[in-house]
């Protein structure tokens, strides 16, 4: 599948008010066309409409909502979402969950999450779960294979081992993106920049706090548009 080269970068709306999000996708100009809304927008009410607005802007959509529940209650929630405008949806990497999601994707592309980029061996450890990081990953996006599910959600430290496994078979979308200087300065464990996200083989980055919180957030994502280029040359 063909990616466009500035569908690469999804910028994550993680703001408390579609107000806000519109802000910022106005101020972003032609910087971004890919923007992620997720829980913190879906609790605060106008989230579909921002949907719909940002899909008449031509924009693409990413529905972080990393549905997890009963199988029948992901099945009817895929369905709505499935009419919103989304192009992307997130899932648990569980199997029941995934094959759920699945079977009312219609347009949608389902990413299954295999483990948060806020994780680390401490935390699988308090989950009593004697995998390690990239064993649980790798597991999880085998079963995304096998449900039929279109990538994966995983941290650019697992995007090489992904796509040596899986090639094509699942697009890879790599969140907690930080510049090397700034990490660990926050709640992502599993941090890598952009370069080395790309260079890893994933297919798209999700960048938020570098964007929204620096004291130029359009510069900021023309330069991350800018190290895009210099991988995929057009």
């Amino acid at each position: 599948m063909s990616i466009a080269r500035r569908q690469r970068l999804i910028v994550a709306l993680d703001l408390p008010t579609a107000a806000q999000a519109r802000a910022l996708v106005e101020k972003l100009g032609e910087a971004a066309c890919f923007y992620k809304v997720g829980l913190e927008l879906f609790s605060a009410g106008g989230y579909f409409e921002l949907i719909e607005w940002l899909a008449k802007r031509g924009n693409r959509v990413f529905a972080d909502l990393k549905l997890y529940d009963i199988p029948e209650t992901v099945r009817r929630a895929t369905a709505n979402l499935a009419s919103s405008g989304a192009t992307f949806l997130t899932v648990h990497g569980q199997r029941s969950v995934m094959q759920a999601a699945v079977r009312e994707k219609g347009a949608l592309k389902i990413l299954a999450v295999t483990v948060l980029t806020s994780f680390d061996a401490s935390d699988l450890a308090e989950m009593r779960s004697s995998a390690t990081v990239d064993e649980l990953v790798m597991a999880r996006a085998r079963g995304a294979v096998q449900c039929g599910c279109d990538g994966v959600i995983a941290s650019g430290m697992e995007s090489p081992k992904l796509k040596a496994e899986f090639g094509s078979k699942l697009l890879v979308v790599t969140p907690g993106i930080r510049p090397v200087e700034d990490r660990p300065s926050d709640d992502q464990k599993r941090a890598v920049d952009a370069a080395q996200a790309f260079k890893g083989g994933s297919d798209y980055i999700v960048v938020g706090r570098p964007i929204r919180n620096a004291p130029d957030p359009r510069a900021a994502a023309l330069a991350l548009q800018q190290t895009i280029a210099g991988i995929f040359p057009a």
